[in-house]
C-alpha cells in the first residue's frame, strides 16, 4: 500500500497557488496589474498579510514583479503553478514577535542590568555603523532584541525570540524580503531603538512594552508599504 503524507499548506501557499492558476490558464493575462491588496484579501476571505507574502512568492517564481510605488504585474503565463513552501513570511514572524517581544520587553524592564542597558546602548552604535556599508546586515538588530529577551530572565523567552530571528534568516520568503528592504534602504529605526532603551532605564514595564511594540507595528507599516502605492523607502523600520 502506497500512502501520502499528509501535508497542511501555509495560506500564503494556497493563495499563491489560486492566483498562479488563474495565469496560467491565461485568465490574467501578461502585462496586468493585479487587483489591490485590498481586494484580493476581500475576494479570497484572508488576511492582507496573507496576500503580500503570496506576491513575495509569485515574484521569488517569476510569474509577477512587483513595482514599488505602482503595483504587482504579471510577467509572464507560466507553465507550472506556485505550490511549494517557502518558509515562514516575513508578516506572520512580525505578528508573532509583536506578542512576544512586548511583553518580553516588559519583563525585561522589570529585571535588566545595567549592564544590559550599556550593551544595548553599544549595540545602536554597532546597528548604525551597520547601516554605513552597501553590505548592511541586521546583526547589530538581532543582538539588540537578544539581550532584550535574556534580561527578560525567562529562559523559554529568550530561547523563543532567538528562534524567531534564526527563522527569519532560514525562510526564503522572508530572507529574501528582508533583503529586498535593506536593497531599497530600509533599516532598522535607530531611534525606535533608543526610545526602546530608554523605557527599560526608567524601569517602566508599560512604557518598555509600548515601545517595542510601537517598533515592530512600525516594522511592519513600513514593509507593508513595499506593495502600496506610496515608496516606502523614505520610511524607517
Amino acid at each position: 500500500m502506497k500512502l501520502q503524507a499528509i501535508k497542511t499548506d501555509r495560506l500564503y501557499v494556497k493563495v499563491a497557488a489560486q492566483l498562479s492558476k488563474l495565469v496560467s490558464d491565461g485568465v490574467i493575462s501578461p502585462g496586468s496589474r493585479l487587483p489591490s491588496e485590498r481586494e484580493l484579501a476581500q475576494k479570497l476571505n484572508v488576511s492582507r498579510p496573507s496576500v503580500r507574502e503570496a506576491m513575495i512568492a509569485l515574484e521569488l517564481s517569476g510569474i509577477v514583479e512587483i513595482r514599488t510605488g505602482s503595483g504587482v504585474y504579471v510577467k509572464e503565463k507560466k507553465a507550472f503553478l506556485v505550490n511549494e513552501d517557502k518558509g515562514t513570511g516575513p508578516f506572520e514572524i512580525l505578528e508573532i514577535r509583536s506578542i512576544l517581544e512586548s511583553e518580553a520587553c516588559a519583563l525585561a524592564a522589570k529585571n535588566i542590568t545595567d549592564e544590559q542597558i550599556q550593551q544595548l546602548k553599544d549595540t545602536i552604535i554597532e546597528m548604525d555603523e551597520e547601516e554605513k556599508r552597501p553590505d548592511s546586515s541586521e546583526k547589530a538588530d538581532w543582538k539588540f532584541h537578544s539581550i532584550i529577551a535574556e534580561a527578560s530572565q525567562n529562559s523559554a523567552i529568550s530561547s523563543v525570540i532567538n528562534w524567531l530571528w534564526e527563522l527569519r534568516n532560514q525562510s526564503d520568503l522572508s530572507s529574501v524580503f528582508a533583503a529586498r528592504l535593506r536593497e531599497e534602504g530600509v533599516h532598522p529605526s535607530i531611534q525606535d531603538h533608543k526610545d526602546i532603551v530608554a523605557a527599560l532605564e526608567s524601569r517602566d514595564s508599560q512604557k518598555a512594552k509600548q515601545a517595542m511594540l510601537k517598533h515592530i507595528e512600525k516594522a511592519t507599516a513600513a514593509a507593508a508599504t513595499y506593495f502600496e502605492s506610496d515608496p516606502f523607502s523614505k520610511i524607517k523600520l
